[in-house]
């Protein structure tokens, strides 16, 4: 398993890239939209094969008779990064060593990109969302190796949930960017950027 990108929810989509671009300094790219969960974003490289997604419930989209990925149903409040997602090369496989609750694959497209998420039927991930969405591309060039950067380099991810050990435990990602701490719920990216370190959370 491999950390893959972060995702910044908001109400609207213009929230989540405006808290994005004022919290790091930088303006994000375009991204589009995911017709299977009627959701939109907006994209930035980030160094060493990450990036960051700003994303929201698409207001032009139809109602759909399911629950939407990242609990975006529910969402309320200021943008904030709402979700982590790992990559990993066997979705099946891994979902198998994974705890309950992880999801189940849906094959999604965006465009010519396509892939396979783990993603639970009420959308919600364990611990609040502390816990990764599991992704299996399924397209030669990661999105994290073709999508242009502007400078940023993740240098510390901080997930803050009352049972941090269990999530040690239970997730297997080795990457010492991704620190489990015990505390209220909160995720916590700290960046290198062109205008010196930055926090986004």
């Amino acid at each position: 398993m491999f950390l893959d990108h972060l995702a910044v929810a908001g109400e609207t989509l213009e929230a989540a890239v405006a808290h994005v671009e004022e919290a790091l300094g930088v303006e994000m790219g375009p991204g589009g939209q995911h017709v299977h969960f009627g959701t939109h974003n907006r994209l930035i490289g980030l160094e060493e094969g990450l990036y960051l997604e700003a994303i929201a419930i698409d207001p032009e989209a139809e109602a759909l008779p399911y629950r939407r990925w990242f609990a975006l149903d529910d969402f309320r409040g200021g943008a904030r990064i709402g979700n982590w997602i790992c990559r990993v090369d066997d979705l099946e496989a891994a979902l198998r060593d994974l705890p309950d609750g992880a999801g189940q694959p849906v094959d999604l497209a965006r465009g010519d990109l396509r892939w396979r998420m783990a993603v639970p039927p009420d959308g919600r991930l364990p611990c609040d969302g502390a816990f990764p969405a599991v992704i299996q591309w399924q397209v030669e060039t990661l999105p994290g190796d073709s999508l242009p950067g502007k400078g940023v380099r993740l240098e510390r991810f901080e997930i803050a949930h009352p049972e941090a050990q269990w999530l040690r435990d239970v997730v297997p990602l080795d990457d010492a960017r991704v620190v489990f701490v015990e505390g209220a719920p909160q995720m916590q990216a700290t960046f290198d950027t062109p205008h010196g370190r930055r926090v986004l959370s």
